[in-house]
């Protein structure tokens, strides 16, 4: 099984640590590609909208699309971010903008529709929902099925600081994640997936969606047709 990490952070600290016991965890015999964020992608989206038209004048195109060929080639992408500021690292969002042009509302990669994905995030003291929601939310617009999600608030500034009580209630949750992400079978599709990729290829039908170029994509994968990511 193929992992890939994808850590909003540069240091290995409660986040990293509950992230990579996760992906250790997993069953099998397992390859594990980790990125860090902004250490492998410190760029961030200009806003020239390259992408909409040609995804290979996105001036950071080699460095993104390098982590995207890999996310594709994945079976289970694994997400980690401290809460900053109560919210997602600027880092971790930086990937998802530079990468949203393969949101299903432009070009969405077929891969990602068998995709397992899970969200760790760790707060010094306030909730982590916030940050995970946003995580959330771009896992699903790039088509992601299944999305786990654990966050908890640590009450410490690194992973040595915290208690021992708190450990074996981590250890025991990334024992259920990874459990969960060992299936073999892929994730079924649910209903709103289907409806928002519909939806979005109605739009490219009506010639509503941002580029011509996006809808000649969907018509050479027979999208706006009945097939369907998740069928191939």
């Amino acid at each position: 099984m193929k992992i890939v990490l994808l850590h909003g952070q540069d240091h290995k600290g409660s986040t990293y640590h509950i992230a990579r016991q996760v992906a250790d965890k997993i069953q099998g015999t397992n390859e594990i590609t980790e990125f860090f964020f902004p250490r492998d992608l410190p760029y961030f989206c200009k806003g020239c909208y390259n992408c909409i038209e040609d995804d290979t004048k996105c001036p950071y195109y080699e460095a993104k699309h390098a982590i995207f060929r890999k996310l594709e080639e994945a079976d289970v992408i694994i997400c980690s971010t401290p809460v900053y500021c109560m919210h997602i690292s600027a880092a971790l969002k930086s990937f998802f903008e530079l990468t949203f042009d393969n949101w299903m509302v432009h070009r969405p990669k077929a891969a990602m529709f068998s995709k397992r994905a899970a969200i760790v995030s760790t707060a010094a003291g306030s909730s982590a929902k916030h940050a995970m929601k946003e995580v959330e939310d771009s896992l699903f617009n790039l088509g992601i099925p299944s999305i786990s999600k654990f966050g908890l608030p640590v009450h410490a500034m690194n992973w040595d600081g915290i208690n021992d009580k708190t450990k074996a209630r981590i250890d025991k949750a990334t024992t259920r994640l990874a459990k969960k992400l060992s299936a073999s079978s892929k994730p079924r599709v649910g209903l709103k997936t289907k409806f928002m990729f519909n939806f979005m290829g109605f739009l490219q039908k009506k010639n509503m969606g941002s580029s011509p170029v996006e809808k000649e994509y969907w018509e050479s994968h027979g999208w706006l047709g009945k097939a369907r990511p998740w069928k191939a």
